[in-house]
């Protein structure tokens, strides 16, 4: 599939995402959407990618849904767009490599809801976030008050889509939406840093953190626990295990492979 909205592309491992309609500010059309998720597709097929890194070209990360193709739409037809859109946020949530927002302009509506799905976020300087949807007499539909009440809290969650707000991204930061703030200039670099610094792990280690830290979220402390146990103990009869263990030993680099003993 060629695209028209996204770019593409892997290096090191890393696979870089780039929303790509600058002229509307990454706006989410339904063409756009079909794209990322085949793209999301791809990305679960490929074991050689760790690590994913989502970005937006010009102003935006992605200003949200592109109201104008929302506003010709039927009944049933929103009803669609909207249930497709939670699906291609579970997608992009549940893929085995950790994912990185790197945000580095208006990070609106489905954009917000997109990078909250993502494993972590980074930010510039010059970032906005909000769920603005109140403002136009409709709510967020691609998980905005969910996913926002479990990363923020109930209270600034109902605050941010009550009010329509946006945040920048210092203000971000301090609620816990975001992780790390940047210069414009940095913000790139600094976030393929992080993602380099996650490739080189062991594969399997990398996404048992991930599957436990999503997993356990939803369950009770004694119950996640349990989990850990046997997340521990199945990724440490891997070979990446014996070869970091050895490597600290013998003070050398390890050389993480991925896989189980033979």
């Amino acid at each position: 599939m060629s695209y028209k909205y996204m770019l593409f592309e892997v290096s090191e491992k890393v696979a870089l995402v780039t929303f790509n309609r600058p002229d509307a500010l990454n706006a989410l059309s339904p063409e756009l959407m079909e794209e990322f998720a085949d793209i999301l597709d791809k990305i679960a097929a490929d074991e050689s990618i760790a690590v994913v890194v989502l970005t937006g070209a010009g102003k935006a990360f992605v200003s949200g849904a592109d109201i104008e193709a929302m506003s010709r739409f039927k009944p049933l037809e929103i009803r669609a767009y909207v249930a497709r859109g939670h699906e291609i946020m579970f997608k992009l949530e549940g893929l085995a490599q950790p994912v990185i927002a790197a945000v580095g302009g208006f990070c609106l509506g489905g954009g917000n809801e997109i990078a909250m799905a993502c494993d972590f976020i980074y930010a510039s300087e010059r970032a906005r976030f909000g769920q603005p949807e109140i403002k136009l007499g409709i709510i967020p539909g691609f998980g905005g008050t969910q996913r926002l009440t479990r990363l923020v809290g109930k209270s600034w969650a109902k605050e941010l889509c009550l009010t329509g707000e946006f945040l920048k991204a210092d203000a971000a930061r301090e609620i816990g939406l975001v992780n790390k703030v940047f210069p414009p200039d940095d913000l790139m670099a600094k976030t393929m840093e992080t993602a380099k610094t996650i490739a080189a792990m062991g594969r399997l280690s990398v996404r048992a953190v991930k599957q436990l830290v999503d997993r356990g979220a939803q369950i009770d402390l004694r119950a996640a626990c349990a989990l850990e146990v046997e997340g521990f103990t199945n990724v440490f009869l891997s070979s990446d295990a014996a070869e970091g263990l050895g490597a600290f030993l013998e003070k050398r680099p390890p050389n993480f492979k991925g896989t189980y003993k033979s």
